[in-house]
């Protein structure tokens, strides 16, 4: 019997719901997602809700970690760790894989284990492979446990870019000119896959950007001005995964949309632009996170413009079989067209991020946004759906 079908005793029927707010892990991506974390603790509402902050670290580790959102920003350039926050350097928090229950248990080495009680919905606000790829959503599947965000498949569509890619030309939408070098390719075969580069580059253009194929947050992205940048950069890119995408430029204007799911289905926000960050070559992830360069919101569109980006974002979170939020990145050409790039299923989400400030633009506030997405989780079946 799963857990949504077991009789609730009457404290069960009386307590709040209980959060556990997941984050950290094991991807590049380790800081942005603890911010993103502190963020989350501060908005939630607490008469509303219990909260169990749990903080996964480099090393995989399930660590019980302090209430403290204040400790989890990032000071002096540098970014905060859940092995700094955590309560204990060896104890372990294990979430149950019993559909039938969801207790969370913390044992520490010849101590006694301790029950932490029940969690009633997770809030994942981890980045990266190992958390937003459909690893963690599928254990908590198995766990029977709901959650924020994307199930198993469309967090792995939206962390791959290139079947992501895939999936977005397969329902006709707008994608720019790109290649796949995979591990086995780049291992075998290296002289190979250089001269398939550069024949791509022959037919589209320099500069490339070469980047890893599961990564966000731009890290691992190198902008490569001719062929004597190559090697440096896919050597930057294979850091962080082994396999890596080419990308021509497209020239244009870089378009934001977020997408949000209602009882009604999936709404689009106003639209935000990227303006051009005259400090970097483009929206890597200092500008993004260390140096806070801000968007447009809302972008300087036309009516019929905004509408078109509006209705390629929902159409694309719809592609993925997207749940609770998304996303969507896009150029707007010189041509007049929208191009998607990619989606994000779990984007950025401190308050100065441009999903939340795109929502509160259309009139959702930070707090109305953690909270519809908990209320949505909350609601939404476990299992196939």
């Amino acid at each position: 019997m799963s857990s949504e079908n077991l009789p609730q005793s009457p404290e069960q029927q009386l307590r709040k719901p209980r959060v556990a707010v997941v984050f950290g892990g094991r991807s590049s991506e380790h800081g942005i997602s603890v911010v993103t974390a502190g963020a989350v603790l501060n908005a939630i509402d607490r008469t509303a809700y219990d909260v169990l902050p749990i903080g996964i670290t480099t090393d995989g580790r399930w660590a019980l970690t302090a209430d403290e959102p204040e400790r989890m920003a990032i000071a002096n350039r540098t970014m905060p760790d859940v092995a700094q926050l955590a309560e204990s350097e060896e104890g372990g928090v294990v979430l149950s894989v019993d559909p039938g229950s969801r207790e969370v248990v913390y044992t520490e080495p010849g101590a006694v284990p301790k029950a932490l009680g029940e969690v009633d919905v997770v809030f994942p606000v981890l980045h990266g492979p190992y958390g937003e790829d459909g690893t963690l959503q599928g254990l908590l599947e198995l766990s029977g446990v709901p959650y924020v965000g994307a199930g198993v498949l469309a967090s792995a569509v939206g962390q791959d870019k290139e079947y992501m890619k895939r999936v977005f030309t397969s329902f006709g939408l707008p994608v720019g000119p790109y290649l796949v070098v995979r591990p086995r390719e780049w291992d075998n075969d290296p002289a190979g896959a250089r001269e398939r580069i550069t024949g791509f580059a022959a037919e589209h253009g320099w500069p490339l950007f070469i980047k890893p194929a599961r990564a966000g947050s731009s890290i691992g992205i190198t902008k490569v001005e001719d062929a004597s940048g190559l090697d440096a950069a896919i050597e930057e890119a294979r850091r962080h995964d082994p396999k890596f995408l080419v990308e021509s430029l497209l020239r244009g204007r870089e378009i934001e949309c977020g997408v949000l799911e209602f009882e009604d289905g999936p709404r689009a926000s106003v639209p935000a632009e990227i303006p051009p960050v005259t400090a970097h070559d483009f929206y890597d992830f200092e500008a993004k996170y260390i140096d806070a360069a801000s968007g447009i919101v809302p972008a300087p569109l036309t009516e019929e413009q905004t509408a078109e980006v509006q209705r390629l974002a929902v159409e694309a979170f719809e592609a993925c079989s997207c749940e609770g939020l998304v996303r969507a990145d896009f150029f707007l050409t010189e041509d007049g067209g929208f191009v998607i790039n990619e989606i994000n299923t779990l984007p950025g989400f401190t308050p100065i991020s441009m999903y939340p400030r795109m929502w509160q633009e259309s009139g959702v506030s930070y707090p109305q946004l953690v909270d519809r997405l908990i209320q949505a989780a909350l609601n939404r079946p476990t299992g196939l759906r």
